[in-house]
């Protein structure tokens, strides 16, 4: 079984979800490289979110459909989330980069929720695969 037919097998508000994570996390981004001042923040965005996805690819071939897979995401995402706060505080920033980076965040550590829960989960024992 693959990952997106794992996913599949999820209720329906899981592949919402991760729809909108794919709009929040990969697309949108690229909207920040319109203003200079946030072009760092969206190449850095994307080039973060690939390198995760990636992680939960490799770690889906190796265990399968566990609670560990936010695991690359807690790693790649928790210093993303604290450099992007900063970046969207920072003087000079134009208010739409401002707004989209909030929106950009608020989806990211949404889903750092969701993985910190599974992590824990796992650790206490949940490792049965979820599809």
């Amino acid at each position: 079984m693959t990952l997106p037919e794992a996913i599949e097998l999820q209720p329906a508000w899981v592949g919402l979800w991760l729809n909108w994570l794919f709009f929040g996390a990969f697309i949108l981004p690229l909207s920040l490289l319109i203003w200079r001042q946030s072009r760092l923040a969206g190449v850095a965005t994307v080039a973060v979110s690939l390198i995760g996805a990636g992680g939960v690819f490799w770690l889906f071939g190796q265990l399968g459909y566990v609670k560990l897979l936010g695991l690359p995401h807690i790693l790649v995402w928790t210093p993303l989330a604290v450099w992007l706060w900063h970046q969207m505080r920072r003087s000079g920033m134009p208010v739409w980069p401002r707004r989209i980076i909030l929106v950009i965040l608020a989806t990211i550590v949404i889903s750092l929720v969701f993985d910190y829960a599974d992590l824990v989960r796992y650790l206490l024992g949940e490792r049965a695969p979820l599809a």
